[in-house]
């Protein structure tokens, strides 16, 4: 059973190269209430790798990560 992940924020960072898909995000999800949930657009390979990462040492939690072609859709939660 999939369950629906409600998004409060799109971000489409679509064709930036490292490191701006992070540095977006890291300004991007203090845009949004804490237990609110983005959905980052990147076809930045590395992103893959980072954003985890990046969640992790920031706090926040990587619900979905959605590969679809060159572009890959991340639903993060804002914990902190």
């Amino acid at each position: 059973m999939s369950e629906e992940i409600k998004v409060d924020k799109v971000m489409d960072l679509k064709g930036l190269p490292c490191p701006m898909p992070i540095l977006k995000v890291t300004k991007g999800i203090k845009e949004v209430e804490i237990g609110q949930v983005i959905e980052v657009w990147s076809t930045d390979p590395g992103s893959i790798n980072d954003f985890p990462s990046w969640a992790r040492t920031r706090g926040h939690e990587i619900l979905k990560i959605d590969p679809n072609g060159t572009v890959t859709k991340f639903y993060i939660k804002r914990l902190v």
